[in-house]
């Protein structure tokens, strides 16, 4: 695996790479002054497609939609609860369904801001083709991208990538570039295919490093205080000064494929080996005036002074497979087996800053599980189309840290605009849920023992509605989409107001129901979604009642159409709830019963602006700071940024 220094190296090749990038015309021009290469040359091709027996590949998305929204910047692009700062821990803010079986290392704080190696994107370009993107705000928020791929024969092509996401301290900084988060990514991948297109190879290989400065929220100068007196961001005190979390991530994939008889039978094979580190440490565990210790529970199971707790989960998966694919009929039939293990460690009791003893938390957990599944779908034209997918965790070589059944089952029909859809799952919690051991938390609920975990059981019947609206005249196009969900989840598995984990034997019901309407009339656009979910604030569930995100804006060409803008207004919305705590020790959200998020908006007001191959926007954040608030909650203690101004620019190279 690649070491930090390995990273820093990469970095430089590229900083290296692009300043040699000829600074000239964005797209090759021959002598005649045609266009040769730009984005209609080169297109994006995902393994989701390769799995279809399909290299067609999609065109770079170049249009500016998403562009200034900054849940796009990152590789989650869902709604989520995070510490209000850029890099920093998060988790889904609504219900998301699991369908991840047997064993899970559990430490997903950081996953928004990874790379999902079945979803890197490769490249089939006739020329060398790059681009960069950065945004970068006043309050030290910054995430930058550089990728470079070129073909080095007609089916074969290769690239480089590096990611840095970063951002500096809201809460008690000592200045305005006191940093927080720093993380980084360099990637490498490639494509080759044969000139008949029989075989298919995808690889990439990432390495990240993410380190976040952890502080624990903010802490009130007096308990008199009022949550709104909280709002005063740099000069706020806050409960950790020298605790911060590491986590590393290396990963090499690879898929490839045979197509045997035409696109009916093609086998294909996926490498995923992948190894994740977290190390949590605290240097200055501070007591408080009655002899306990602020923020973490009262008596630490072993050292009084400092903490350093570390774990390791190491996977290979290999999966083999035949998938095929006609007019009406698509299947793919699979076998996986995965090994994993996990180890962890802890500060020893007798351990001094000067002198660092680790001792083993737990024994290593080691694993060796069988799955299968597959993917069968019938089209027949536009009109209906049945769906029907699963998973079973089949078979454990190991013979422990297993329950039985894990599996998830799904069902779907469309016709025409309508889709009705079933899932149903049953999983185990997740390693972490079952044990660990550190300085300030142990818990064991391994399967086998008096204390163990049963399998959390979910049933999700979904209906969609898809339509488009009837145009009124050439210049409006509407689009409205809507869809019902009923989830009854049986033994759920949560972090408890204490911080370690716990079942809950009622069954909890979720009704979720969303809509998203859009509209362009004339040069105006609208795009408003809403989620609604009842029965999200019960014991083991925290979920805001209403999400929605709405965007109005205008478009037009200006100096004679050489560039296309945008302008407008962004404005998301939550309703109150009480959100889950954080823990950093464990980097878990726990629930808690104190603190309630009030209902808050943020607005933001943008400019973007196409020239060519070079996309910029300038966004002032959070405009209505202040009409009825100073600030907000994203988490209990943990306020979101003030009103600041963020600038992006994104430019593409096709020579």
């Amino acid at each position: 695996m690649w070491s930090p220094l390995a990273s820093l190296v990469l970095g430089l090749l590229l900083c290296g790479g692009l300043g040699g990038v000829p600074a000239a015309q964005a797209q090759v021009l021959d002598d005649s002054t045609r266009v040769l290469y730009g984005p209609k040359t080169t297109r994006v091709i995902y393994q989701a497609e390769v799995l279809r027996d399909s290299t067609s590949g999609t065109p770079i998305d170049t249009t500016l939609t998403r562009w200034p929204q900054a849940r796009f910047w990152f590789h989650d692009t869902t709604f989520q609860q995070d510490l209000g700062a850029v890099g920093s821990a998060s988790r889904p803010l609504l219900y998301q369904p699991n369908l991840q079986l047997g064993a899970r290392f559990g430490r997903n704080v950081f996953d928004k801001y990874a790379r999902v190696a079945a979803e890197i994107p490769y490249y089939d370009s006739r020329s060398p083709y790059s681009f960069f993107r950065l945004v970068q705000s006043g309050s030290g928020e910054q995430v930058f991208e550089f990728s470079y791929s070129r073909s080095l024969k007609k089916n074969f092509s290769v690239g480089i990538a590096y990611e840095r996401i970063a951002s500096n301290k809201i809460l008690a900084a000592r200045s305005s570039r006191d940093g927080l988060v720093e993380h980084s990514n360099v990637l490498l991948f490639s494509r080759f295919q044969t000139d008949d297109e029989r075989y298919h190879l995808l690889f990439n290989f990432s390495n990240v490093r993410h380190r976040g400065i952890e502080q624990g929220g903010i802490r009130p100068a007096s308990d008199t205080l009022e949550l709104s007196e909280l709002f005063n961001y740099g000069r706020e005190q806050v409960y950790l000064t020298r605790a911060a979390n590491n986590e590393a991530r290396d990963q090499l994939y690879l898929t490839q494929t045979y197509r045997l008889l035409g696109r009916g039978l093609t086998v294909y094979h996926t490498l995923d080996a992948k190894r994740q580190y977290n190390s949590y440490f605290d240097q200055a565990l501070s007591a408080d005036n009655s002899g306990g210790y602020l923020f973490y529970p009262p008596n630490p199971v072993r050292n009084r002074t400092a903490t350093l707790d570390r774990a390791q989960y190491q996977q290979i998966e290999n999966t083999v497979g035949v998938l095929g694919r006609t007019k009406t009929v698509e299947y793919r039939l699979y076998a996986r087996n995965r090994l994993a293990s996990l180890a962890s460690k802890t500060l020893d009791s007798a351990a001094t800053a000067t002198n660092i003893r680790l001792i083993t938390a737990a024994p290593t957990r080691n694993f060796n599980q069988v799955f299968v599944g597959g993917v069968a779908s019938f089209n027949y034209r536009t009109i209906y189309a049945i769906e029907t997918a699963g998973e079973l965790y089949a078979l454990s070589l190991s013979n422990k840290y297993t329950n039985y059944p894990e599996y998830w089952l799904r069902g779907t029909m469309r016709t025409g605009p309508l889709s009705a859809e079933i899932l149903q799952t049953s999983y185990s919690p997740t390693l972490t849920q079952q044990e660990f051991v550190g300085n300030h938390y142990e818990w064991h609920h391994l399967p086998g023992t008096a204390t163990e975990f049963e399998n959390v059981n979910a049933t999700h019947l979904t209906g969609r509605l898809a339509l488009k609206v009837p145009n009124f005249g050439k210049l409006t196009k509407q689009r409205f989409e809507a869809s019902v969900s009923g989830v009854s989840i049986g033994n759920l598995v949560y972090y408890g107001t204490g911080g370690a984990p716990a079942q809950e034997s009622d069954a909890k019901n979720l009704l979720i129901g969303t809509v998203r309407y859009r509209l362009h009339f004339g040069r105006v656009g609208f795009d408003n979604q809403a989620t609604y979910t009842r029965g999200g604030d019960v014991q083991g569930i925290r979920i805001p009642e209403l999400v929605t995100n709405s965007r109005v804006f205008y478009e037009s060409y200006i100096f004679k159409k050489a560039v296309f803008s945008q302008i407008g207004l962004e404005a998301y919305y939550q309703s109150r709830y009480r959100a889950l705590d954080y823990s950093p020790s464990t980097q878990q959200f726990y629930l808690q019963n104190s603190f309630t998020v009030r209902n808050y908006s943020v607005v933001d007001a943008f400019i973007s602006a196409d020239i060519k191959t070079v996309s910029v926007f300038l966004k002032a954040a959070y405009i209505n700071q202040g009409l009825l608030y100073d600030g907000y909650y994203a988490t209990p203690y943990y306020s979101g940024y003030p009103r600041r101004f963020q600038l992006g620019i994104k430019w593409n190279f096709f020579n």
